[in-house]
């Protein structure tokens, strides 16, 4: 018996509110709420084998077909039992749920010939790897509402090394598929499930309002290129929550296109808390950007420990980018081991092309950090405005990044306008200390 009891859940948000920064059992959780779904189905109904050698392809697609056009009320659940799925990539419809019972794996199958391809996303003109179209997603949704990916802890693998030798080999032809994509989607919580072996970024949340992610595992290997934990992409009320991300990118990226396609776009990234993320990667914890040209708005990152990290928090955006980087709030972070603790920098990221207008430069400001510990941090900090706009109103305040005697090294600015309080090492003059306590302490 697979009965499954939902109980729904309303909290109010507490993405942006002030009067919550820095409580460790706040929770965003509630801009969604979770509903029972009365109408349930297995895969098994519908031909599926988890006997790992079996595609099970059609099984999905008809359970799905099913679901999308008799339209019970209240949606339908579909239940994935214990055993190992095989299947092509498929979509999903509105007003249902994808669960996984503990020991069930939906795995992709590594045959990328017959790959279904889509168009390039608007705000980035291209697919992100290569010129031209790109691989759907190995779980899809386009313009959907009321969706939830959850269970007990099963799991969705992508079986991505296929697709990270590929990218090693420069034998690509289009940009390798995400795991999980919502596009113009909303109101999707994804909960309570291990995403493994992605073959590029893990979840996408793009052009899609909300979205809760929490409760999730996010695994891959060290070196498998460009697996990023979750990237939300021109999207608000965004609330990811209480996981461990452990890939071979940023742990957490927010984008919001790419050069002029994104500017002419014009989708920001707004309203986005991310709280209690655990994890490691020789990329970056906290990322905002490169892509950023849609702007990006009102985030909310607090309560993150990081272990063997390449950066601990990295704001980065680069000229051509344009748009804006404003009002970021990140607090109470301890990095154990790290090539850099801070970096915010205005060179990183390429160009999706030659059209790119070197005029179109970010503007960068009002960046608040505070309460962060590190230890084994080789280089505390580097903050690196542009020269044609400067980044300004940065704070940062009780901050302390210790490394070894022999590669201790202090932090590193150029075009930057801001404050610092009790920060250690010494921070660069560009970061004056008079005033400091109240410009940094009104902010939090």
């Amino acid at each position: 018996m697979w009965r499954l009891s939902v109980s729904i859940f309303f909290f109010s948000c507490l993405a942006v509110s002030s009067s919550s920064y820095g409580d460790s059992e706040a929770t965003c959780s509630g801009i969604v709420p979770l509903r029972y779904r009365y109408d349930k189905i297995s895969i098994t109904d519908y031909g599926g084998v988890g006997d790992g050698r079996t595609v099970n392809t059609k099984a999905f697609r008809a359970a799905i077909y099913r679901i999308q056009h008799l339209k019970r009320r209240g949606g339908t659940l579909l239940y994935i039992p214990p055993g190992v799925y095989l299947t092509e990539s498929f979509n999903l419809t509105s007003h249902m749920t994808l669960y996984l019972a503990k020991g069930a794996v939906i795995r992709a199958v590594q045959d990328t010939w017959n790959w279904p391809l889509i168009d390039p996303l608007p705000s980035y003109g291209r697919g992100r790897e290569l010129p031209g179209g790109r691989y759907m997603s190995f779980i899809h949704g386009d313009g959907l509402r009321d969706v939830v990916i959850t269970g007990q802890n099963g799991t969705i693998d992508g079986q991505g090394e296929v697709w990270w030798n590929m990218w090693r080999s420069r034998t690509l032809k289009y940009t390798r598929p995400n795991l999980i994509e919502f596009k113009d989607s909303k109101e999707i919580i994804i909960s309570n499930v291990i995403f493994q072996n992605s073959p590029f970024w893990n979840i996408h949340p793009v052009y899609c309002s909300n979205v809760v992610i929490h409760h999730v595992t996010i695994l891959a290997p060290q070196d498998s290129p460009n697996t990023d934990g979750i990237d939300p992409d021109s999207s608000y009320n965004v609330c990811i929550e209480d996981s461990y991300i452990s890939t071979g990118d940023d742990l957490v990226a927010i984008k919001s296109g790419w050069d002029e396609y994104g500017i002419a776009y014009g989708r920001p990234s707004s309203n986005i808390t991310i709280r209690r993320i655990t994890g490691s990667s020789p990329f970056a914890g906290i990322a905002i950007g490169s892509e950023t040209s849609g702007g990006i708005k009102n985030i909310v990152a607090e309560h993150i420990t990081l272990s063997n990290m390449g950066v601990g928090v990295n704001i980065k955006t680069n000229i051509g980018r344009g748009g804006y980087i404003k009002n970021i709030k990140i607090s109470d972070v301890y990095i154990d081991t790290a090539k850099y603790g801070i970096k915010i920098a205005g060179d990183t990221g390429d160009h999706p092309d030659e059209n790119y207008n070197p005029n179109a430069l970010p503007i960068v400001k009002g960046i608040h950090i505070k309460n962060v510990w590190g230890v084994n941090v080789r280089n505390a900090g580097s903050i690196q405005g542009l020269k044609g706009s400067p980044f300004t109103g940065i704070c940062l305040s009780e901050i302390n990044l210790h490394g070894s005697l022999n590669s201790y090294k202090t932090w590193k600015c150029s075009d930057v306008i801001g404050t610092s309080l009790k920060v250690s090492p010494w921070p660069c003059s560009e970061l004056r200390t008079t005033g400091g306590y109240n410009l940094c302490s009104s902010t939090f």
